[in-house]
């Protein structure tokens, strides 16, 4: 198995400031994510000033502002990217963000992005597809509040521009994902429908269903992160705290290494047990030369340095060769053949 490709992301946990953006890339390399992701909008490309926020987001930001107001200050603007994109060379962690309008779209692709990132929400947004995949670049979708034939339709959408590149992203856009919304099995539908590789983008509470994702044969796990979930904020609450994140990752790469090589045999920590675990075909009780081997006087016991109990019905019915002691290790002749 490969090793799977962990986003960090960071989205608006940021609020608007660059130091705190910059700390998020810190935590996220120190976590041992791959990538560290924000989010790249304009609110007037975005959202109309009129629009409502969702639930989750009256719960965790002022109530009294719109969701064009919320947005607006969660901008990342030009200078802030360069500047990221260059904290993240230094840091030797991937930079990426998911645009959310076409302006934004250009403006990564000016800023030499190679992997494309489509949000849930944009996987209906025909003109936007058709953009992105002019670019040919590395793809990667999430499908959250998609059925199958949209995700379909939007890979195709990318494919007919040239893109071939695509990883999909099961996920659940509720903030937070209450367990019985998971739905991890649609990953299994997604892959073999659409023949791409498939990942897990999460927003549940928690580090367990990433790892479960994983097992299942994700190989891209995305996750918000915080420096502290009471921030203000949309996603803050939904997030990981830095320990958290740490845990979850290194998690995903226990599980990676417990995948092995797919052949069973014993590894090598086993070997050296075998002897010592398994059992050999030994005296019941003293038994006397010539005696009649049976279940009467003969017993399987360990450790596995004498002849394997798989050998019993060969045994039974030959003559003991010698006198042997209970507990002793039955020995047989050459004459006396069994397979």
């Amino acid at each position: 198995m490969s090793k799977v490709y962990i986003i960090a992301e960071a989205g608006v946990n940021h609020n608007g400031d660059l130091e705190l953006a910059k700390r998020l890339v810190d935590i996220a390399k120190d976590a041992g994510a791959d990538v560290v992701k924000f989010q790249t909008f304009k609110a007037e490309n975005l959202v109309c000033r009129t629009a409502p926020k969702a639930d989750y987001q009256m719960l965790t930001t002022n109530k009294q502002e719109s969701q064009f107001e919320m947005l607006k200050k969660l901008e990342v603007t030009e200078d802030m990217h360069k500047e990221l994109i260059s904290y993240c060379k230094e840091k030797k962690i991937e930079f990426m963000s998911t645009p959310f309008d076409e302006d934004s779209v250009l403006l990564l692709m000016d800023l030499g992005m190679e992997t494309i990132k489509i949000p849930s929400g944009e996987i209906t947004n025909y003109p936007y597809l058709k953009q992105i995949g002019n670019y040919k670049k590395k793809v990667i979708i999430s499908t959250g509040m998609s059925n199958l034939d949209e995700v379909k339709e939007a890979v195709n959408i990318l494919r007919s521009e040239g893109t071939e590149d695509i990883s999909v992203l099961h996920c659940t856009t509720a903030y937070p994902t209450n367990m019985e919304d998971v739905n991890l099995r649609a990953m299994s539908n997604m892959m073999e429908e659409l023949q791409v590789p498939v990942g897990y983008s999460d927003h549940t509470l928690g580090i367990e269903v990433p790892i479960a994702a994983v097992a299942l044969g994700a190989i891209i796990i995305e996750k918000h992160f915080t420096i502290d979930k009471k921030m203000d904020g949309p996603d803050h609450k939904a997030s990981l705290e830095p320990e958290e994140l740490k845990a979850m990752i290194k998690a995903i790469r226990n599980i990676e290494k417990a995948f092995g090589y797919g052949v069973k045999k014993p590894c090598k920590a086993e070997e050296k047990n075998i002897e010592i675990a398994r059992k050999s075909i030994v005296a019941k009780r003293d038994i006397i030369r010539g005696e009649t081997l049976s279940e009467d006087n003969l017993i399987t016991k360990r450790p596995a340095n004498g002849i394997s109990p798989m050998k019993w019905p060969n045994i039974l019915g030959t003559k003991a060769i010698r006198d042997f002691k209970q507990d002793e290790l039955i020995e047989i002749s050459g004459e006396q053949i069994y397979e």
